[in-house]
């Protein structure tokens, strides 16, 4: 999962990128996107690696992208170059300056930024839109073809994102290659200064951001590097003292989750014990794949364990002497936190 760190100069997006990475990316280089990964914490995977003593255990990753070159919204906006780095990425998330900045001129106005942001990507999926759907009409092309693109178009010149069209309204299967801006996932990080990062969204902020469809965050770049600079066990003293119960970093991960519908399934044993993440929905068979492509296309069926029945027996022998292994078939809706182990034949 690639996540886009996207923002208006002096925002503090790249202090976000290094404080999520742990990495050290020059502030104010305007150069090629940074990219950095990290781990997804996930106590359920602890307590299995601890049972199996396994090898190795892999959790499961999110990959934070640094986008170079957007400006302010009184200057050229979003670059060529920009726009296709954003096109790329699987969500995004829009660092918003909240705190008074020397460098910056002007107050601190999120709102303004965030419908500066918004707009420009509207512009940018119009005219691609509009792109297309000339080229259908001088190649007569079939009106269902069309249709999908007259909708988009409706959309956007009403100021609408494509994300808040529901699955019913729009059929994205075949637009996936487009990269469409206003159909990414979108996250609303307010990035403020210590003394306002326990405050909440405002309520015009948080009203704004979900009629477009989006999820908010606050955050203090300048507090999470500090946070992220101590040891584990004088980090929790730390948010605690700021009126805060975990670190933007893990309140990041789980509103990205949540934004793109995604679980996680394990599979486990002596040589790994491992973390696999999917969208809400997936069948076993496609499960399987992402594990291997050989497990998908020689599924025979799957053998499930959710995590909860898994830890009250202690083992999956024991599971299974209590009548608690399903067996599965294909079409299965694997369910969040289940152990999986595919039989297959190729």
């Amino acid at each position: 999962m690639k996540i886009g760190l996207v923002g208006f100069a002096g925002s503090g997006k790249t202090t976000v990128f290094n404080t999520m990475t742990g990495l050290h990316a020059p502030v104010g280089f305007g150069g090629e996107l940074r990219l950095g990964a990290v781990r997804v914490p996930d106590k359920r995977l602890d307590a299995l690696s601890r049972v199996f003593s396994p090898r190795k255990t892999t959790y499961a990753e999110i990959s934070f992208c640094d986008v170079p070159g957007e400006h302010g919204a009184e200057k050229k906006g979003l670059s060529v170059k920009a726009i296709q780095q954003i096109r790329e990425q699987d969500a995004l998330c829009l660092v918003l300056r909240d705190f008074r900045n020397p460098a910056v001129e002007g107050d601190a106005d999120p709102l303004r930024d965030l419908e500066a942001f918004h707009f420009e990507c509207v512009v940018a999926d119009l005219a691609l839109v509009e792109r297309r759907l000339d080229r259908a009409r001088k190649e007569n092309a079939p009106k269902h073809e069309q249709a999908p693109f007259e909708k988009m178009k409706a959309t956007l010149e009403d100021g609408r994102p494509l994300r808040c069209l529901s699955a019913a309204e729009l059929d994205r299967g075949p637009l996936s290659g487009f990269g469409f801006l206003t159909d990414r996932p979108l996250l609303a990080a307010l990035n403020r200064d210590e003394a306002r990062v326990a405050e909440p969204v405002p309520h015009e902020f948080a009203a704004r951001i979900g009629a477009l469809g989006a999820a908010g965050l606050v955050l203090s770049a300048s507090v999470e590097a500090e946070i992220a600079a101590l040891e584990p066990e004088e980090q929790a003293a730390f948010l605690d003292d700021l009126g805060l119960h975990e670190s933007a970093l893990a309140r990041f991960i789980r509103t990205a989750y949540g934004l793109l519908d995604l679980i996680s399934f394990f599979t486990v044993g002596p040589d790994e014990v491992r973390a696999w993440t999917i969208r809400r929905g997936t069948r076993a068979h496609q499960a399987a794949g992402c594990v291997h492509s050989d497990l998908e296309r020689g599924f025979i069926r799957a053998e499930v364990i959710p995590f909860d029945v898994f830890m009250e027996h202690g083992s999956e022998q024991a599971v299974k002497e209590a009548g608690r292994l399903r067996v599965e078939g294909k079409d299965y809706v694997v369910s969040d936190g289940e152990i999986v182990h595919v039989r297959f034949n190729v």
